[in-house]
């Protein structure tokens, strides 16, 4: 078997899988795209860091592949929708980098409080020069992490040590999981109005995406330092660069941008209270070596028939089960991501209840899918089906599985509840209808409904009167909405009533508040599967 390694990984890594594995190795880095659709045409494997794009185009030029792994977390340079058509798993390395990371943030943090790169280089223009590089001290400081997953939870484990207090906003970390860890579940607005410091460390996602603008900065204390070693777009970069020169922000110190490589003109490069680093979140020599023999030795497992370990596009089992399961692990990613998006922001349970057929098979691995499906757009790329259970219970949510032996109106039925600290449920149903198995969702927060389990998705529940379908179908083709199809649901006339629209394109923020702004509407949620 032949594995192409596009970008350099550990030597270690490559010595595994020639030595070890006993695989036929090509080593072409900073090979062009032309060359890399030349090289793929006999390799069943691919090994990529960041340089190398895998398209569309990669998977078609070669019809033996059979994964590619990403030595690191991101996989923004492969598409992963084109290597699940073709059946191609993409693996990642998830953890290799993170406590890199988490170092590499407190360096920041260090050098903010103390301004030790622009006295080195001072030092190095021959001054002497004292006066001007005064520090302050983090003892008894108060550090603000955003976002505590498993590289939050190591800065947070430093701050401590160094004697901070630490303070922790993550809207769906249950207060039993801060309050293990020690520290302090706060707002976001209480984060940023007691902060000293402040640290990012989430997804770059459309709910995280300039988290930090120009409103936080106003709720910030003057002379606060912040840091930013996730992804570039959490902070907006033209809000920083004027607070730096109002004086309201301190010190920063980044190793993201928004667009990378960092433009030679970038104002950031010209403020002298900004320290900057060029991504090297994940460059050390352990991570990287960790990185590299980790993708090389789950190459080895996938290519030798083994256990394929931190998929992104699909789950640890074979392809004649895969085959079999494809339609469970859809129905179920979607149902998760459904309940994620109609349920609050924080959650003390997530269970999953199986009926008639669907109780029959794998339903560990149609489970995970359902965890992925939910942590979707809490934990981006980073979450796949191996580790969706730790991230569950990292946030503090209880998993739960039944398998019910109850009649049900469905040969298969899967349900999926989220249930909130204060007892409240949130849910969605889900079967599978015809030939083809295709999903569809029955139910949503205990009402009958039937919608296909695909697209675009305003749920909303109104008073049940009359003209109400007329006022939402008005409202939408104002704004360009076009309806694909529509369900009605309500337990007793004049009460409450459910309408699932699913929509072809998504409405219009205006639309949106407008919608939620008609008195009759009760609940108005727009979910994306």
């Amino acid at each position: 078997m032949k594995v192409l390694v596009a970008d350099k990984i550990s030597p270690k890594g490559v010595e595994f899988l020639r030595k070890q594995a006993g695989f036929e190795v090509v080593e072409a880095y900073g090979s062009s795209p032309a060359k890399i659709l030349e090289l793929v045409k006999d390799v069943e494997a691919i090994a990529v860091r960041s340089e190398t794009k895998i398209t569309r185009e990669v998977f078609a030029a070669a019809p033996k592949l059979k994964v590619v792994g990403r030595a690191g977390v991101g996989v923004d340079n492969v598409d992963v929708e084109a290597a699940t058509e073709r059946g191609v798993v993409v693996m990642n390395t998830p953890s290799g980098n993170t406590i890199a990371t988490a170092e590499l943030t407190f360096t920041h943090i260090l050098c903010g409080a103390r301004p030790v790169p622009q006295a080195a280089a001072s030092m190095k223009a021959g001054q002497w020069d004292r006066k001007s590089f005064s520090g302050v001290e983090l003892f008894r400081k108060t550090l603000g992490i955003i976002g505590l997953g498993r590289i939050g939870g190591e800065v947070a484990k430093r701050a401590q040590a160094f004697g901070m207090r630490v303070l922790a906003y993550d809207p769906y970390l249950a207060p039993s999981r801060a309050k293990a860890i020690q520290v302090e579940s706060v707002s976001l607005d209480d984060l940023f109005a007691q902060s000293d410091y402040i640290t990012v460390h989430m997804p770059l996602t459309e709910d995280t995406q300039y988290m930090v603008d120009e409103a936080a900065f106003d709720k910030m204390k003057k002379g606060v330092r912040i840091y930013n070693c996730a992804r570039g777009g959490i902070i907006k970069e033209t809000a920083l660069i004027a607070a730096l020169k109002a004086g309201k922000v301190a010190a920063a110190g980044l190793d993201v941008f928004e667009d990378e490589p960092l433009a030679k003109e970038s104002e950031l490069r010209q403020l002298p209270n900004v320290v900057l680093t060029p991504h090297l979140g994940a460059s050390t020599a352990e991570a990287q070596e960790s990185v590299g023999v980790e993708i090389a030795e789950q190459i080895a497992d996938v290519l030798k028939g083994g256990i394929i370990k931190n998929a992104v596009n699909m789950p640890s089992i074979d392809a004649a089960a895969l085959k079999v399961l494809g339609p469970y692990l859809d129905l179920g990613a979607k149902l998760g991501t459904l309940v994620q998006q109609i349920a609050p922001q924080q959650i003390a349970s997530l269970k999953v209840t199986y009926w008639g057929r669907a109780a029959d098979v794998d339903v560990n691995s149609v489970t995970r899918a359902i965890e992925r499906g939910f942590l979707r757009r809490i934990s981006g790329e980073e979450i796949n089906f191996v580790n969706a259970p730790v991230m569950l219970q990292r946030l503090g949510i209880h998993a739960e599985v039944v398998k019910s032996n109850a009649e049900s109106d469905y040969a298969e039925l899967i349900v999926v509840e989220a249930a909130s600290a204060d007892g409240k449920t949130f849910s969605a149903n889900g079967t599978l209808i015809g030939r083809n198995a295709q999903p569809r969702i029955v139910g949503i927060n205990g009402r009958e409904v039937e919608v296909e389990a695909s697209g675009k998705l305003l749920v909303l529940e109104n008073v049940d009167q009359p003209g109400m379908v007329g006022t939402i179908g008005t409202l939408l083709g104002k704004d360009g909405v076009n309806i694909a199809d529509m369900s009605l649901s309500r337990l007793t006339p004049g009460g409450t009533a459910y309408m699932v629209v699913r929509v072809d394109t998504e409405p219009s923020e205006a639309a949106r508040k407008e919608i939620k702004s008609n008195p009759a509407i009760k609940m108005a949620k727009f979910v994306q599967l």
